[in-house]
């Protein structure tokens, strides 16, 4: 098992080379708000209102941040365009070349509280590309890359359900499970590499930290992210032994947080589990604004 520097902290954890022998030309993405380019409807999503997309690309465009998403720093570490959202394919075809991502922001491996297609949909949204509209070639899909993301919403999910603590162990390996099989079916289809995430501390959250003021992380919630990720890595691991050519790739975010809070950097961030916007209360979110249109949030930078 060996290891590589993706940029911005990210780690690439591997079992074979990367991507050295692969021209990639395109890019295929699934998953979260980590991946989200702007799939996730207008009417329902923050992601399309202010301050979002305050330092790219200048105004809200779907995207959960202020900036760029993993999908972005993906594919400028492929050396290629961030790839079309799925919801735009038809509108904006000349862009189909760099790939698309099928991945909605709130969506995880199983329907979470969002009406939004879960990653199984999502694949099945790929096959139809595929197979029906006929836009990507076996050409295409042999210089191809997917890339996965599953941060946490199938067990945000469980927390708000007020899921059995005895339960939370059967209940990830349910979704380790689902996923691995999500990893083999978009191999399956004709990708030649599949990369998926660790998941990243979600105790350290600020929806997580903030019983603790943002002072600290709550360590109960890290230890399930341990357990999920202890679980994807030996599925990834059986999955390379199992396929020639060891085609399934792990970015470790977990790792990739961890450098950030251990060099934060910027003297702006005085608390690193601060978030620099949240709501004025726990119903409301950055972006968040009332009846007559007049921001209900705090910004601390």
């Amino acid at each position: 098992m060996g290891s590589s520097s993706l940029g911005n902290g990210l780690v690439l954890v591997h079992g074979g080379n990367l991507f050295d022998d692969l021209k990639v030309s395109k890019l295929f993405v699934f998953g979260d708000s980590y991946t989200d380019t702007g799939n996730t409807g207008k009417a329902s999503s923050y992601s399309w209102k202010i301050p979002y997309g305050w330092s790219f690309p200048g105004k809200p465009d779907g995207r959960f941040s202020d900036g760029l998403v993993l999908t972005d720093f993906f594919a400028e570490y492929l050396g290629i365009k961030s790839p079309i959202p799925y919801k735009f394919r038809r509108i904006r075809g000349k862009y189909l070349g760099h790939g698309m991502s099928f991945a909605y922001g709130g969506a995880g491996v199983f329907s979470t509280w969002f009406p939004l297609p879960n990653m199984t949909r999502q694949i099945n949204f790929f096959q139809q590309v595929l197979k029906k509209d006929r836009v990507y070639s076996k050409r295409d899909l042999n210089s191809s890359v997917a890339l996965v993301s599953l941060c946490g919403n199938d067990y945000f999910v469980y927390i708000f359900r007020n899921g059995p603590i005895q339960g939370w162990k059967p209940h990830i390996t349910h979704v380790v499970n689902q996923l691995t099989l999500n990893l083999k079916r978009i191999h399956g289809l004709g990708v030649k590499k599949v990369a998926v995430t660790l998941m990243q501390p979600i105790g350290c959250l600020p929806m997580n930290s903030l019983r603790y003021s943002f002072q600290k992380c709550n360590e109960t919630q890290n230890s399930y992210v341990t357990f999920h990720n202890h679980l994807l890595l030996q599925a990834v691991a059986k999955l390379n032994k199992q396929t020639k050519d060891s085609p399934f790739v792990i970015l470790d975010l977990n790792r990739a947080f961890k450098t950030v809070f251990a060099n934060k950097g910027s003297s702006k961030f005085v608390n690193i589990l601060k978030p620099c916007c949240l709501g004025i209360r726990p119903e409301f979110q950055c972006g968040s604004v009332d009846p007559k249109g007049v921001k209900i949030e705090i910004r601390n930078l």
